[in-house]
This record gives structure tokens, C-alpha cells and sequence, in this order.
């Protein structure tokens, strides 16, 4: 603790990367929330309809950050040999799998989005309505996969402010759009969920022009050539499989398991979804900031480890891990307040508003725990390339324990909403005890570009 503020130079790094990013988040997540506040209007039904929807294009995000994020590995690994042929590879890598999976998932959602949704809920309602968002935000897949990789690349090479600006311009047309579209303006008919869906197509399309654009007119490191994107060899790419692979592997259990928590409160009612949705949803506006920390982290641990500092790079991973779950501590207490102005902004019933409200007092609780687990795996683990303990922390504590847990309570012992939603929560606290142990071992920090 005494010397945990003693070096000004991190935190003025550590700021200078995570604020903006912080702040795109922020950005992410209060357009959301309107979304949710704008959509809450329509009904609990359409609430749910469109948190539906949106777990299968989690699912994409998680199976897209868990390619970008394994390639930052090697990115801010590179950026600290000042090695712009490696950046410019790996980017190139990266760029051909999100599209490949952007594909995947554009084709699924057109061919066949009742069938997804209907995994998540037995409500005809919700799975119509469902349907009609994801058919109509299915082409924005493709744009959304291509700008995450130019988006994650810019971080780890220390050019955060490009993508932050973007997401502004792009997030503030999808809020504007969204008014207009879900409930009519002059000539524009009410289009309910649809128009939602349509106003963010518009808004990835506008985020993928600029992004680029912007990249190739100023000559960022990522704006490469075809050939310099496609100039990696078949060791590079069994390399890049080896540590990304279980980077990719964990994002997808994960989201699965978020996935799984979906179907646990989807199936136990409608009530019980809708809280969970917006308890998600608010609590993001004070999860940016760690989020923000653990990304920033990374750069940082990655940078110095392809520098060679070795000895640096443990002093920030001791140094984050302690810090992350003081702050997180301070954030808990302003989030609670929130959920206190919940009844002026959604159109919920009191069941609903009971138990978000509920929900809210075990999240807050969770949140130091969630906080080092967060940027242990984010901001120390992955930037170390240890990545196969990482899919073990998550398949040991989540599949392992929370969920089947989660689900028993649900389905065999029909417990109550809330303590359903304290057993998913509980792992955090075995976690930490966990990567603890692995944080003292030193056993994270690899070079992955030597």
C-alpha cells in the first residue's frame, strides 16, 4: 500500500491510454442505455425482445475481442520493438478471421433468427420481435468486425483518441436515428424494434468510413498494404494460433456462460430477464472505468515485456491488481444510487423494479472481486501471453460451479430471482483467491515475439 501511488510516471501512462478508452466505452454504454430507456417505452416485451437479440450479437463481439484481444498480445508486443511489419501482419490476420465470423453470424441471423432466440426464450412474443431486430442489424456484422480490429489495433499501438472520436460521431447518429426510427418523426412511419436495429446499421457503417479513412490519411502504423496484411508465414500464424487460440476459446465460454445466465432468468419469466437486462445495462456506465484500466494495463505490461523490462512489467501487474479493486470499491457506492431513478426512466412494473433493485445491492458487493479478476485476466495475463490459464480460470469457476449451481437453484429448487443472482455473482470471490496465487508465481509473463 505505501508505495502503491509512488510512481506518477505509470499512472500518467496508464491514464493516457485508459481515459479515452474509458470514455468510448462510456460513450458505448450511455447510447445503449438510451437504446434500452428508448426501447422500455414500447413495453416489457419489447425489453426483452431486443435483450435477446442482442446475446447473440454479444456472442459476436466475444468471439471478435477474443480474436483482436490475443492479437493485441502480439501487437503490444511488437509496438514495444517498434516492429511495424509485425503490427501490420498481425492486423492483417486479424482483419481475415472477425470476417470470416462476421460472415458466420450475418448468414445465421438472416437464415435463421427465430431459431436462435428461441435457445433463450419460450415467449413467442419476445422471439417475433426478437427476430425482426436481429434480421434488421444483421448487415452491420460485417463493418462492426472490420472497425474492432482497426479499434483494438489503435490501442495497443497508443492511438486511442481516433477511435474514441469515432465512436462519438457514430454512437450520437445511432441516438438521433433511434428517436427518429423507433417511434416516427414527420414522413418516417414508428418502426418500434426495427427502426432501433436500422439506426445502429447506419451508425457502424458511418464508425467503419471514418476509422479507416482517417488511419490511411494520417498514416497510422496499421495502415498497411494488401501485402504487408497478408505478409505473415505459416510460423507466424501457428504462433499467433497458440496464443490466441485459448484467448478465442475463452471469450466464447464465457459469453456462452453469459449466454447460459440469459437462459436461466429468460426461462424463469419475463420479469426476470427484463431485471437482468437493465441491471447490465446501467451498471456499465461505472464498469467503463475498469474496462478502460484493464486494456490500458496491458499495452503497458506488453510494451515492457517486448522491451525487455521485465522486472517493470510485474511492478505494474502488482501495481493495477491492487488499485483496480480500491477504485471499484468507490464506483459501487455510486452505482446503488442509480438504481433508485429507475422508475422515472423505464416503463417497468413493480416486480420488475423490486428485483432489479435487489439485483443491484449483490452487484455491488461483487464489484472489487469482478475488478481484479478483470484486469488480472485483461490487463496481466494475456498481456504475459498466458493464456491457457486463463480458459482454465473460467471453465473451473463458471461451468464448473456458478452455473450448474445457478441452474439448479432455477429450474430444480425454483429459488428466488436474487438469491439466483447472488449464486452467479459468488464466483468472483473464489476467483480472486485464485489468480491471487497466480499473480505471486510470476508464471504469467512470457515473450511472445522473441
Amino acid at each position: 500500500m505505501k508505495s502503491l501511488f509512488n510512481d506518477r510516471a505509470f499512472y500518467r501512462s496508464l491514464f493516457a491510454i485508459s481515459v479515452p478508452i474509458m470514455l468510448q466505452n462510456l460513450i458505448n454504454s450511455f447510447v445503449n442505455m438510451v437504446d434500452t430507456v428508448m426501447i422500455g417505452r414500447l413495453g416489457t416485451t419489447e425489453i426483452a425482445a431486443v435483450g435477446l437479440a442482442n446475446n447473440v450479437f454479444f456472442l459476436f463481439t466475444m468471439l471478435l475481442f477474443g480474436i483482436c484481444s490475443g492479437g493485441a498480445i502480439f501487437t503490444a508486443q511488437f509496438w514495444g520493438r517498434r516492429d511495424i511489419q509485425g503490427i501490420r501482419k498481425n492486423t492483417g490476420l486479424c482483419l481475415i478471421l472477425n470476417s470470416a465470423a462476421a460472415l458466420l453470424f450475418t448468414l445465421a441471423a438472416l437464415a435463421a433468427p427465430e431459431t436462435l432466440l428461441g435457445v433463450y426464450s419460450r415467449d413467442q412474443a419476445v422471439i417475433e420481435a426478437g427476430a425482426r431486430y436481429l434480421k434488421t442489424l444483421s448487415p452491420s456484422f460485417i463493418p462492426f468486425g472490420i472497425s474492432f480490429v482497426f479499434t483494438l489495433t489503435l490501442r495497443s499501438i497508443e492511438r486511442v483518441r481516433l477511435a474514441m472520436v469515432t465512436t462519438l460521431i457514430a454512437l450520437s447518429i445511432n441516438m438521433g436515428l433511434n428517436w427518429v426510427f423507433i417511434f416516427g418523426a414527420g414522413p418516417i412511419p414508428a418502426m418500434g424494434v426495427t427502426g432501433a436495429a436500422l439506426a445502429t446499421v447506419i451508425a457502424r457503417y458511418v464508425e467503419f468510413g471514418v476509422l479507416v479513412a482517417v488511419s490511411y490519411k494520417r498514416r497510422y502504423e496499421i495502415a498497411g498494404t494488401l501485402a504487408e496484411f497478408t505478409g505473415f508465414n505459416r510460423a507466424f500464424l501457428g504462433r499467433f494460433l497458440t496464443i490466441t487460440g485459448p484467448v478465442i476459446f475463452n471469450e466464447l465460454i464465457w459469453a456462452l456462460g453469459i449466454t447460459v445466465q440469459n437462459i436461466i432468468f429468460a426461462r424463469t419469466g419475463t420479469d426476470a430477464i427484463a431485471a437482468f437486462n437493465i441491471t447490465n445495462t446501467v451498471s456499465q456506465l461505472t464498469w467503463v472505468v475498469f474496462i478502460g484500466l484493464g486494456n490500458g494495463v496491458a499495452v503497458l505490461i506488453g510494451k515492457k515485456i517486448g522491451e525487455g523490462q521485465e522486472d517493470t512489467a510485474r511492478n505494474y501487474a502488482r501495481r493495477i491488481t491492487l488499485f483496480a479493486p480500491l477504485l471499484s470499491a468507490a464506483a459501487a457506492l455510486g452505482l446503488y444510487p442509480l438504481s433508485l431513478l429507475l422508475p422515472l426512466v423505464f416503463n417497468i412494473n413493480a416486480a420488475v423494479l423490486g428485483l432489479t433493485r435487489g439485483m443491484f445491492i449483490i452487484l455491488c458487493c461483487s464489484y472489487p472481486f469482478r475488478a481484479f479478476n478483470m484486469t488480472l485476466i485483461v490487463g496481466v495475463c494475456r498481456a504475459g501471453g498466458d493464456t491457457i490459464f486463463c480458459v482454465l480460470f473460467e471453465v473451473i469457476f463458471m461451468w464448473g460451479y456458478s452455473l450448474p449451481l445457478g441452474a439448479a437453484l432455477a429450474f430444480l429448487f425454483h429459488a428466488p430471482v436474487p438469491l439466483i443472482y447472488l449464486c452467479l455473482c459468488s464466483e468472483d470471490v473464489l476467483k480472486m483467491f485464485c489468480g491471487l496465487w497466480r499473480l505471486r508465481s510470476g508464471r504469467w509473463l512470457n515473450n511472445v515475439v522473441e
